[in-house]
């Protein structure tokens, strides 16, 4: 019987899809289901690499589904000899790595719940989630060990050498026993919408739903050879860039240690990946970082997510990688639910578009009293869930071929003289100026108009005279006569969130004088 990866095209992903369908995908059941299992044990006999490694240092690694999972056993078994029972914390706060992964797999292979966190989280940092989440165990390296004892709360456990080393003793297989319903990991966000970070619940469940986007979003079949340079620690990283390549047999490749977009490319031509899914500032950096014409690629599917991709960006990579760079939109409440269909020849990547709903989705554009909205107006984005219309707090408008467009957070709009303003539509016009880098709009208050636009911009080199006009110039004749930045400050870099996205409210806060984050 054929199951959901041997569609490919957008008809036969509408025609086929249904829920019980992404269960075929799995070995187990509502009853008996965990994730270590579907997305590493059961892929033990067919050999192959699992995971690729790219280290900041140069370095390359690859780790075998075999070696993951006999680590992740003896991670799950040394959990029991700690008495660390099942439902119990553990927090990993390790950059990728055999550590990491042995960490992350043994402890849903135990029963236990994962709790990712960051690697560059200070000690207030560590505090904030380990009071909220009070695990058992938090697992890091020896350089971050004293904040972690800082911070206070749980045995610390440092995953050096010796401590992998000792892990030998124990058996290296271990079999799981949890449903679909326990909890498996417990994903912080970033807290950039929130006053403060959120411990979003994942049960084993969860891997079941994640292939929606896995198979539309990002376009993962098998055979691929997967890379996602983001953080495991977040959202796009674990999910989409670890959990969901592997559940499919996929090997997936990640970046370890400080960004650096030359060793990004150089490890996607020596990875031989066919497959990238990458923050907008990923490939941002990949076009400014002038090397990218140093390697060959086999890339053959590209997608994004975080913010919207510019279109000089978009332009500048579909002529490097040979592939338009397909969105994918969603949010940490609602999922993935709209997506550009990579590797589907029937569905046209459109320009600037956040694609289609993912099936089995309804999403619509609502008006300030939730009422549908007609093709071409900004309103806000909204999906339907168990019945009634769930906000996402983003604008977007549609298009009369049913694609949607992303117009901003919803306190991201600028409203100047009456006129409703997209930041996303600035910051893009901004950047087709061949000295812009990097820029940001926000509103900032004005006693005429209300508000008016404030532009922040990385230029390429240093500003010379007359760019403020250019760049003003250049908005106008893009968007219209009154969508202009009235101000302009030049800046060395943007403020982004862990995730990569650039950080508006970090720019109005600074500008009110207010604290950060």
């Amino acid at each position: 019987m054929a199951k959901l990866t041997d569609y490919r095209s957008y008809r036969d992903a509408q025609r086929h899809f249904s829920p019980q369908a992404l269960w075929d995908l799995f070995d187990g059941d509502r009853e008996r289901l965990n994730i270590a299992h579907e997305c590493v044990d059961r892929h033990v006999a067919g050999g192959g690499t699992a995971l690729c490694l790219a280290y900041a240092d140069g370095r390359s690694e690859t780790i075998g589904f075999a070696e993951l999972s006999a680590a992740s056993a003896r991670f799950a078994h040394y959990l029991r000899a700690k008495g660390v029972a099942a439902g119990e914390r553990v927090a990993v706060m390790l950059e990728p790595s055999p550590a990491f992964y042995a960490a992350l797999f043994g402890t849903m292979k135990a029963g236990a719940v994962a709790v990712p966190m960051f690697t560059l989280f200070g000690p207030d940092g560590i505090r904030l989630r380990v009071d909220d989440c009070r695990p058992r165990l938090l697992v890091t390296s020896a350089d971050k060990a004293a904040d972690a004892r800082f911070a206070g709360g749980p045995e610390v456990v440092v995953a050096d050498a010796a401590f992998l080393e000792n892990l030998a003793r124990f058996p290296d297989r271990f079999e799981p026993n949890t449903a679909g319903n326990d909890l498996a990991v417990l994903q912080y966000t970033s807290g950039t919408t929130r006053a403060l970070p959120e411990a979003v619940r994942h049960t084993h469940r969860s891997i079941v739903t994640l292939m929606i986007a896995a198979l539309y979003a990002t376009g993962i079949r098998p055979g691929d050879r997967f890379f996602c340079p983001s953080s495991p620690a977040w959202g796009h990283g674990l999910w989409h860039g670890t959990l969901a390549p592997l559940a499919l047999g996929v090997s997936t490749g990640t970046f370890s240690g400080k960004f650096d977009p030359v060793r990004l490319l150089r490890a996607l031509a020596e990875f031989e990946i066919t497959n990238l899914s990458a923050a907008a500032t990923h490939y941002r950096l990949m076009r400014n970082c002038g090397r990218a014409g140093d390697f060959a690629y086999r890339i053959a599917k590209l997608s994004f997510t975080g913010e919207p991709i510019d279109s000089e960006t978009a332009t500048y990579c579909e002529a490097l990688f040979g592939t338009k760079v397909c969105s994918m939109y969603g949010t940490t409440e609602v999922g993935v639910i709209l997506a550009s269909y990579p590797g589907a020849d029937d569905l046209e990547v459109r320009a600037g578009s956040l694609g289609k709903p993912v099936p089995g989705v309804e999403v619509e554009v609502h008006g300030a009293d939730g009422a549908r909205l007609p093709p071409g107006q900004i309103g806000e984005l909204v999906v339907r869930r168990r019945g009634a219309w769930f906000p996402t707090k983003d604008l977007g408008r549609t298009d009369a071929d049913g694609y949607f467009y992303h117009a901003g957070r919803a306190d991201d709009v600028i409203i100047s003289a009456g006129w409703t303003m997209s930041a996303v539509e600035i910051e893009d016009a901004i950047l087709k100026h061949e000295r812009v880098a990097e820029a940001a709009a926000i509103g900032v208050p004005d006693e005429t108009r209300g508000q008016i636009v404030r532009a922040y911009v990385v230029p390429k080199g240093e500003p010379v005279p007359g760019l403020t006009e250019e760049i003003q110039d250049l908005v106008r004749a893009n968007l219209s006569r009154h969508e202009y930045p009235r101000e302009i400050a030049y800046v060395a870099s943007l403020p982004k969130t862990p995730a990569g996205k650039v950080n508006r409210k970090a720019l109005r806060d600074a500008l009110a004088g207010a604290p950060t984050g």
